[in-house]
């Protein structure tokens, strides 16, 4: 289906950078928007609702300076990821927020978005769900979410275990609107292949750690360039739900990787052990996709040479007709 037109003639690739805890602060995201794709953060990076509240500000007043300066340049609008779980404590008054700037785009997870579509609809923004099955994009659509997102098997983080090939096409039956998918994407190529299988927008988010405006440790983002989708491990030990890890980050603060890979934590590793291991700080996130990154350029940078990739995989001619 025609994209919303929320997006229309502001991107330079249908690319939704995925907001990634620590990682997605304000220079990621205005480059990201700048380079003509969407960039996103999660409200909770901003440690206090004040500063979410200085950041809002900042991207929406920035992005406006900059697509003036630049006219006929893509300049991507941006946005913020909810935990909609009853465990946050400061959603609504994130959501206030996200009225009081009128975001345009509100990404929900982890929960069922009841009561937010109206508040950002109340602006005309757009809300989109993170899903991993069926259930919960039925979940989503029945709560009046504008578009899904399919964080399929190999995607960074919480991702589920079912094939972004499956995951799609099983949710095209029953869903006209807006589809982003997630998993292990991190070229251009891809993300033609993304559209190719039916999906709206491809959703990066790995691949925009390893770049110069990531905020993460030098150490977390030569590990990605460093190692392969081998090395990934898929748990829910550090969360509580199932999620992609770099296995040698976990091995780094003392964990047998082998003993909690495929779901099952280490019996002879106790609550009290594990629970002092910061996720977002000991054990770095990672989706498959690892084994092509191989630098860490910056996101305008990076974004050309996406373009330049999609350009090629859309020019090829098909080896049957």
């Amino acid at each position: 289906m025609p994209i919303p037109s929320l997006f229309s003639g502001k991107l330079s690739l249908p690319v939704i950078a995925s907001p990634m805890f620590i990682v997605s602060y304000p220079d990621l995201v205005l480059a990201e928007c700048k380079a003509g794709i969407v960039g996103t953060f999660p409200s909770l990076n901003a440690r206090q609702a004040e500063q979410l509240d200085e950041w809002l500000g900042r991207i929406t007043a920035e992005l406006v300076d900059h697509a003036a300066a630049h006219p006929g340049k893509p300049v991507a609008p941006f946005g913020v990821n909810l935990i909609v779980h009853r465990s946050n404590t400061r959603l609504q008054g994130d959501v206030e927020l996200l009225v009081k700037h009128k975001v345009p785009l509100a990404i929900t997870s982890v929960g069922a978005p009841v009561g937010i579509v109206d508040a950002i609809h109340s602006y005309g923004g757009l809300v989109f769900h993170d899903v991993t099955n069926i259930r919960h994009a039925k979940k989503a659509i029945e709560a009046g979410v504008d578009g899904l997102i399919l964080v399929a098997a190999g995607a960074g983080g919480h991702a589920g275990t079912t094939s972004p090939f499956a995951l799609l096409s099983e949710v095209r039956e029953f869903f006209d609107g807006p589809i982003v998918l997630a998993g292990a994407i991190s070229s251009g190529a891809q993300v033609r292949a993304a559209e190719v299988m039916g999906a709206d927008f491809a959703y990066v988010g790995t691949r925009f750690i390893a770049t110069a405006e990531g905020n993460a440790p030098a150490e977390y983002k030569q590990m990605l360039i460093d190692h392969a989708a081998v090395d990934i491990v898929y748990t829910p030990m550090f969360s509580g739900i199932p999620g992609n890890y770099l296995g040698p980050s976990v091995a780094a603060n003392g964990i047998d990787v082998n003993a909690i890979s495929g779901g099952a934590a280490d019996p002879n590793l106790s609550i009290e052990d594990w629970s002092k291991k910061k996720a977002w700080k000991d054990i770095w996130s990672a989706g498959q996709g690892i084994g092509t990154i191989h630098d860490a350029p910056p996101v305008a940078d990076l974004v050309a040479r996406m373009k330049e990739e999609y350009r090629a995989a859309a020019a090829k001619p098909a080896s049957f007709v």
